[in-house]
């Protein structure tokens, strides 16, 4: 047999290609990338349609203040100064709890009856971001099918982008466009109880605090600063057989809060058992809220408390602008990497080498 003819049978054969190019086809010179400018943004048409109600345009306002961007960030303020006249007017409620208490079946469920109560509702949801790659899953939105569908409320995921707090850096800012664009209800999830989840208690008029049945080894776990923090505490899932655990564990939550200081002046703050499950106990927590904003505003503690919550605003973000402007200065950079090379040889301690970063010589 013909030895060409041979390998050509063989499995080993390998059929010579097109004589060209990758595919067939012929390619001039590569194209440089380019990069799009960005489109310019009309602050003042974009402030209209956020107040005239559009979803669209309020996400695209929140994606502006939450934009590292320098540029975006002037444009952010703008906006906010354009805004700033129509906020205030809604309840301002924090909500958080221990993992699985079902903050976000909570909110569904309560977001939904205030929907359709009439009420415009707004979801400001903080989902925890990796310390590691820094990404986050943004998964609340997913979890809250019926909230979504419902055309006077509004849901937004945000990453905590490691932030202290449970809340993004921008939730204050995103909850004042929420207000300007007509929602009369915020609530804030936040990623869950932690050391620093009470920076929340600092944006909110309303503080609540979600639990679940068995207060006993709970009880241990909790924070007590968390329970001190709280106008009302929910024991969720009260339902089926858990009913009967739940209505203990509020006589029981109850009791402790009688011992502790008020977390509002003149409100008393109190337990009740909540099932989102089988839409029980929610309007007892909207009434709660309301006898909490009755009580609060006779009283003039809850404009005292906004003013206070502005100032302390105003005083972190000085903070904030020291950090960033420290670190934004390239020498200052170079000299803290120079020092950290030091103290992790041992020629600095800690202390010497902060004293050097900030005094004259070095």
């Amino acid at each position: 047999m013909d030895k060409n003819k041979e390998m050509q049978e063989s499995a080993l054969f390998v059929m010579g290609g097109v004589e060209a190019s990758h595919d067939g086809m012929q390619y001039g010179v590569p194209k440089k990338f380019r990069k799009k400018k960005a489109d310019k943004i009309d602050i003042q048409e974009l402030a209209r349609q956020v107040r005239a109600g559009s979803r669209v345009q309020l996400s695209k306002a929140i994606t502006l203040i939450e934009s590292s961007n320098s540029t975006h960030k002037a444009q952010a303020q703008e906006l906010l100064q354009e805004l700033l006249p129509h906020t205030g007017n809604s309840v301002r409620i924090g909500i958080t709890g221990v993992p699985g208490a079902g903050k976000s079946s909570f909110i569904e469920a309560f977001g939904t009856m205030l929907c359709e109560m009439g009420k415009k509702v707004a979801v400001l949801a903080i989902d925890p971001s990796s310390s590691l790659s820094g990404g986050s899953i943004l998964g609340d939105k997913t979890r809250m099918e019926e909230l979504v569908k419902k055309p006077n409320a509004f849901v937004r995921p945000s990453p905590s982008a490691g932030t202290l707090g449970g809340v993004h850096k921008k939730t204050r800012e995103t909850m004042l466009i929420c207000e300007a664009a007509g929602y009369d209800v915020i609530l804030i999830e936040t990623v869950g109880v932690g050391q620093s989840e009470t920076y929340v208690r600092g944006m909110v008029d309303f503080f609540l605090l979600l639990v679940l049945t068995g207060a006993g080894d709970e009880l241990q776990g909790m924070k007590k600063g968390i329970m001190e923090l709280a106008d009302a505490i929910v024991v969720h899932k009260a339902d089926g057989d858990n009913v009967r655990l739940a209505k203990k564990t509020v006589s029981e939550y109850k009791q402790i809060l009688h011992f502790l200081q008020p977390a509002t002046p003149g409100w008393m703050s109190t337990a009740m058992p909540v099932s989102s499950w089988e839409k029980k106990g929610l309007d007892k927590v909207w009434d709660t809220i309301g006898e909490f904003r009755k009580t609060v505003e006779a009283n003039h503690y809850w404009s005292i408390r906004r003013q206070n919550q502005t100032r302390d605003w105003f005083q972190s973000m000085i903070t904030d602008h020291l950090i960033d402007a420290f670190y934004g200065n390239p020498e200052r950079k170079e000299q803290v990497q120079s020092l950290e090379r030091q103290i992790l040889n041992g020629q600095l301690t800690v202390t010497q080498g902060v004293d050097r970063l900030f005094s004259d010589e070095q």
